[in-house]
């Protein structure tokens, strides 16, 4: 009982989701009693085992566990939200869009409760209230970077290129060493045809993560496209120098990533090479 309690309270500290493991561990100690022997981290793990069962299907384990924490915490908004998230699993929608609102009205700073909306309005197909429902909890909780990432792909979803570039700028603000954060960025604004700082975006790219092939391909596109354009005397853009330098070596590295050793590497060098110079 002592490891199975030890390698769920790490789980809980770290916020690994292996609800497998969850349920492999703790199903016994809840089916035998010997979880209340945890003192306070029975509760932790009775809701613990709750989620994971609910993740795995097993309705009757997650059953057992809300009603014991139903009725040791009576009315508990965190005992609230895990019925939400059983009867989402059993596809009552509205009936869980219920139990998070009626959360909220009582306490509208409620993380989890919030985040559980969002996810169940998108689940229902509605992502315009799913956007205002996720823009009311930024209000809120504006250094939350993984809410301004999915409301970013929310608005992405519904072609609304300015609002997702604007989230991403708030991503960067709290998260300003990811490259991941700043490709999406890039990415959003080359479809936005902001070629000019969607380059430098690629480019912090490839200076966060050497050889990035794709922040690489990026600055081969960007540069490319501002070539072929008309030279332009504003101070701020680009000089045509650097633009033939960047486009120079974002070519000489994508060919030489795509050159390893082997024959199959030596196809891809080829292919690249071709595709590179239709550029």
């Amino acid at each position: 009982m002592v490891n199975a309690a030890k390698v769920l309270q790490d789980l809980r500290a770290s916020a690994e989701r292996k609800p497998d493991v969850v349920v492999r561990l703790g199903k016994p100690l809840i089916e035998s009693g010997a979880v209340l022997k945890l003192d306070a981290d029975a509760w932790l793990v009775y809701e613990q085992v709750a989620i994971a069962a609910l993740d795995i299907g097993d309705d009757t384990l997650a059953q057992k566990c809300i009603q014991a924490l139903e009725t040791k915490f009576p009315g508990s908004p965190r005992v609230r939200r895990l019925q939400g998230m059983q009867l989402e699993a059993v596809g009552k929608l509205a009936e869980a869009g219920l139990i998070y609102k009626a959360i909220l009205e009582e306490d509208e700073t409620n993380v989890l409760a919030a985040k559980r909306q969002v996810m169940l309005l998108r689940a229902m197909g509605l992502p315009s209230e799913a956007i205002s429902a996720l823009v009311k909890y930024l209000d809120i909780n504006y250094t939350d970077f993984e809410g301004w990432l999915q409301l970013a792909d929310l608005y992405l979803e519904e072609l609304m290129y300015a609002q997702a570039a604007f989230c991403m700028e708030e991503v960067l603000m709290l998260q300003p060493q990811n490259h991941i954060f700043h490709l999406k960025y890039a990415e959003i604004l080359y479809t936005q045809d902001n070629i000019q700082l969607a380059l430098k975006q690629f480019c912090r790219v490839v200076e966060l993560c050497r050889d990035h092939v794709r922040g690489l391909y990026g600055i081969k596109m960007c540069a490319s496209r501002l070539l072929k354009a008309a030279p332009s005397k504003d101070a701020t853009v680009t000089s045509q120098e650097d633009l033939e330098a960047m486009d120079l070596l974002a070519t000489e590295r994508l060919i030489a990533l795509y050159g390893a050793p082997g024959a199959a590497a030596e196809s891809s060098k080829v292919a690249a090479t071709k595709w590179i110079e239709t550029q």
